[in-house]
C-alpha cells in the first residue's frame, strides 16, 4: 500500500494542488490509503512530483481542513479515521442548506434540482 499519484498538466486540468487534493481523498476514502497511513513529507512529496512545497502544502491544508487526514506535529501527517469531520461537516452543511431552502420557500424537489445541478458542476458532470 502506497500513496500514488499522477500530476496532469495538460490545460484543461485541474491546478496541481487540486489534483494532489483530490487523489489523496479518493484513496483514502477508498481505502487504498488505511487510516493512520503516514503521508510523505510536504518536501518530500513535492520533490517526488516536482511539484513546489506550497502547492503540496496548501492541499494537505485542505485535506486537514476537510477531516481527510491529521498533523500530529513533528510525528507526521496521517489519514484520519474514516468519516469522522468530513461525515459531520457535510451533514452540518446540508442541514444548513436544507433550513434555508425551506425559509426561502423553495418546495424540496426544487432545491434538490439545486444540489443536484451543484454537484455535478462541482465534478465537471455539466
Amino acid at each position: 500500500m502506497s500513496l500514488k499519484i499522477d500530476i496532469d498538466e495538460g490545460a484543461s486540468a485541474a491546478p496541481p494542488f487540486e489534483q494532489v487534493r483530490a487523489q489523496i481523498s479518493e484513496q483514502a476514502r477508498s481505502g487504498a490509503l488505511p487510516v493512520g497511513y503516514r503521508l510523505p513529507t510536504v518536501r518530500g512529496l513535492a520533490e517526488s512530483l516536482g511539484l513546489a512545497a506550497n502547492t503540496v502544502a496548501k492541499a494537505y491544508r485542505a485535506l486537514e481542513a476537510d477531516g481527510v487526514i491529521e498533523t500530529r506535529g513533528r510525528h507526521g501527517t496521517y489519514v484520519a479515521a474514516a468519516g469522522s469531520a468530513a461525515e459531520r461537516e457535510l451533514a452540518a452543511a446540508a442541514q444548513a442548506y436544507a433550513e434555508r431552502a425551506r425559509r426561502l420557500g423553495f418546495p424540496q424537489e426544487t432545491a434538490l434540482d439545486a444540489v443536484r445541478d451543484a454537484l455535478r458542476a462541482a465534478h465537471g458532470e455539466g
